[in-house]
């Protein structure tokens, strides 16, 4: 089993990013046969300039035979703005959801926090198995949940977008998120592949998904001013959202 590397970035960020990424690797360290997922050598560790303020950007990628990418980066802009953005990318040949999760930080106070298990289906919904276990999380215990961006039809009926507002609602957003990945990394354990016919459907449904995350201009606007607008269209097709080959 892969040893999972500890990087420098998260202990310079917000606690509740470097919390949440403890915590999900924990995770897939417990429940899943992890393996590198190699990244072109200059993108594993990116720095820039945005605003005057300096830029980093860290990636840590895995696979494993359940999921053909596992994605957890962490973006600090100096004292103003952490990030944490983390996909779980299924294989085809599993009919599993798409786990997602992002974590904005702007001068130390949380702005936005999101978690969902998106359906990779024609129904949009998710299975039950997946349903039975998540309709018990405290899903409405946030006092300023956030608007779901307009191409956010991908998400499920359990996306949890807040603004988290006091210290218990922080630790209850962990736990929460904890909760998908655990639920989401047993789920995929068990799961058998589907058949080729099955696995073509998903396989359009994720390209659907990653085609939809790719007009999150917000990201987008900050990697152009970073580096320009070739290499954000690059890196938020190619790593961020890229389509199964």
């Amino acid at each position: 089993m892969l040893e999972i590397s500890q990087p420098s970035l998260r202990h310079q960020q917000h606690y509740l990013i470097r919390e949440l990424a403890q915590r999900m690797e924990a995770v897939w360290h417990r429940y899943l046969d992890l393996e590198p997922y190699h990244l072109p050598a200059e993108l594993g560790y990116i720095e820039g300039r945005l605003e005057g303020e300096k830029l980093i950007v860290e990636n840590r990628c895995y696979q494993t035979p359940q999921f053909r990418k596992i994605h957890l980066e962490l973006a600090k802009v100096g004292p103003v703005l952490d990030i944490l953005h983390c996909v779980m990318f299924p294989r085809p040949n599993y009919a599993l959801p798409m786990f997602g999760t992002d974590i904005v930080a702007a001068k130390g106070k949380i702005s936005a926090a999101i978690a969902d298990l998106s359906p990779l289906n024609q129904s949009r919904t998710l299975s039950e198995a997946y349903q039975t276990q998540l309709q018990n999380l405290p899903l409405n215990q946030f006092s300023c949940p956030r608007q779901i961006p307009e191409w956010g039809d991908i998400f499920s009926e359990f996306c949890l977008f807040v603004r988290p507002d006091s210290p218990e609602e922080e630790t209850r957003f962990l736990d929460i998120v904890e909760s998908y990945v655990e639920i989401h990394c047993q789920l995929a354990v068990a799961a058998e592949p589907v058949s080729p016919a099955e696995a073509s459907k998903i396989l359009d449904a994720q390209i659907y998904y990653c085609t939809q995350q790719q007009q999150n201009d917000k990201t987008r606007r900050v990697l152009e001013k970073a580096f320009g607008q070739d290499w954000a269209e690059n890196y938020m097709t190619e790593v961020l959202f890229d389509f199964p080959k």
